[in-house]
């Protein structure tokens, strides 16, 4: 069976061998092919047979002093073209037994080949040479394996602990030094991994780079395919690797690997890293510890569009993420889903700005009612014009459908419920953390927080929510109603209030909401 290691071949470039010491005690000079400095030199040949082409298998540097080719320009072009047949890295010629000066033979025929051609001024012994560049080929060689076993079990001890997506890209991202971007095959960003501003500089146009950057390895863009049973699912690719392509190929074959059994011991739930990936954007916009407009290249990279867009942030309760995704996917609706907390869900559609948000949301929330499933309730911020306005939105539809959960008339609300519609409860909501709410609501209910009868304050929650209903209390508590005027009494004389009068009745329920509200 191939392995990695197989393939793997370490090599100095023509140009890096030129700037060893060694190397540059014999003054060279590069005669021909300069534009082919960057070939890999996988190996180094002393040889001065005319017919040393047939002995190479490709990558290599020969060095002759050329005393077979004194005399025979014919001889001297057919050496050259042999070498170039056999795909030579380069060739350097010893000036002085043979030749004083570089052959215009020779270099007019490296030229037309493409072949790095190089001479060397002042004598020197090739065995330093070849000596030199085998030690580091193999020193590299020796390297490259021990960086593939250290990767190797890194990762495999990650996926074996149960660490996530995010982990192993660290990791990656760790060893490569450079961005890590993990996608599907329609370049739809899945995770990345590596210092925020680089990874940002990479998203910020990541699908045009992405396509241009295509299956080439130039500029230090290596990528590996991830998939399994002849079945292609995406591609992790090391965005501005710096080291040699050899080690960097190593290196995204190697996370490929792991993302590949990851993947695997999950289920094959490759759909689950772009709910992951999802769900980090959402969650860090509803959070709002990074500035939105730091997120605005994720969420691109992500596959949401945000050019001249209107932003419709939702937060759905009791409904499956997937089901969600599918209703988007059925409806055409640009948008991202990810779980929250609580049994809520976060959808942020992205519509043209010529269409009706809000009738674009209205439809979405009629359409998932209408779907098989639990019932649900689809809460709203106003549409947002601007990136920036995102998260507030988010948040604020999160307070939307918190409320919504605290009441016990979700029957009469509209299919998609906002702040407008959650009424005292809503700004309750969003003012739970307010100190001077928190100091209100302990103030007013002191008297039955710092008792132990928990039935108490169940039994004001209800009254005040039936509308002051004592008939209607009664029987939701199964209680007589003189045992009902018995409790009522109870909590009036701890709290000392009289719940009869409206205004000191209004105040007990606000500080009951807001108290309630901060437990949640």
């Amino acid at each position: 069976m191939t392995t990695i290691l197989d393939s793997l071949e370490p090599a100095l470039s023509v140009r890096q061998i030129l700037t060893l010491e060694r190397v540059l005690a014999g003054e060279p000079e590069v005669v021909a092919g300069a534009t082919h400095l960057d070939r890999p030199v996988r190996w180094v040949h002393v040889a001065e047979a005319a017919d040393v082409g047939v002995m190479l298998s490709g990558g290599e540097m020969v060095l002759t002093t050329g005393v077979l080719l004194a005399g025979d320009e014919d001889k001297q072009a057919e050496y050259v073209r042999s070498l170039h047949r056999a795909e030579a890295a380069a060739v350097v010629l010893g000036l002085g037994r043979a030749f004083p000066a570089a052959p215009d033979v020779m270099r007019r025929a490296a030229e037309r080949c493409g072949l790095p051609m190089v001479v060397l001024h002042r004598p020197f012994p090739f065995a330093d040479l070849t000596e030199e560049v085998q030690s580091r080929l193999v020193r590299r060689k020796f390297a490259a394996v021990s960086l593939s076993e250290t990767v190797r079990t890194e990762l495999t001890a990650l996926i074996t602990a149960g660490a996530p997506l995010q982990r192993l890209l660290d990791e990656v991202a760790r060893h490569s030094a450079c961005p890590v971007v993990v996608t599907n095959l329609a370049h739809r960003v899945l995770g990345t991994a590596g210092e925020r501003p680089a990874v940002d500089d990479v998203l910020r146009d990541w699908e045009r780079i992405a396509r241009q950057a295509g299956g080439t390895e130039g500029d230090g863009w290596i990528r590996a395919e991830l998939g399994g049973c002849g079945e292609r699912w995406g591609r992790i690719v090391l965005c501005g690797y710096r080291g040699d392509t050899a080690t960097g190929r190593l290196l995204a074959d190697r996370a490929a690997e792991a993302l590949v059994l990851h993947r695997m011991l999950a289920g094959g739930a490759a759909c689950s890293w772009e709910e992951q990936s999802a769900q980090s954007l959402l969650t860090d916009l509803v959070s709002g510890v990074v500035p939105a407009r730091k997120l605005l290249p994720r969420a691109r990279a992500a596959g949401l569009p945000v050019n001249r867009r209107t932003f419709v942030p939702l937060v759905v309760r009791d409904a499956d993420p997937a089901r969600l995704e599918r209703l988007l996917r059925l409806l055409g609706l640009p948008g991202l889903v990810a779980e929250l907390a609580d049994g809520a869900t976060a959808v942020l559609l992205s519509v043209p700005r010529d269409q009706d948000a809000g009738a674009l949301a209205a439809h979405f929330a009629t359409r998932l009612r209408t779907e098989p499933g639990p019932d649900t309730v689809v809460a709203a911020a106003e549409p947002r014009a601007a990136w920036d306005d995102v998260p507030t939105g988010l948040r604020e539809a999160q307070h939307v459908a918190d409320a919504v959960a605290d009441s016990s008339a979700v029957l009469d609300l509209p299919p998609v419920v906002r702040l407008k519609d959650v009424h005292l409860r809503g700004l309750i909501r969003l003012l739970r953390d307010d100190p001077h709410v928190q100091s209100f609501a302990e103030r007013e209910l002191d008297g039955l927080l710092r008792g132990t009868e928990e039935d108490l304050l169940s039994v004001l929650r209800t009254y005040l929510a039936t509308g002051r209903n004592k008939s209607r209390t009664a029987q939701l508590h199964h209680v007589s109603r003189p045992a009902l005027y018995r409790r009522l009494e109870a909590i009036q004389v701890r709290l000392g209030v009289d719940l009869d009068d409206f205004e000191q009745a209004a105040s007990v329920h606000i500080a009951l909401l807001a108290h309630d509200a901060q437990q949640q």
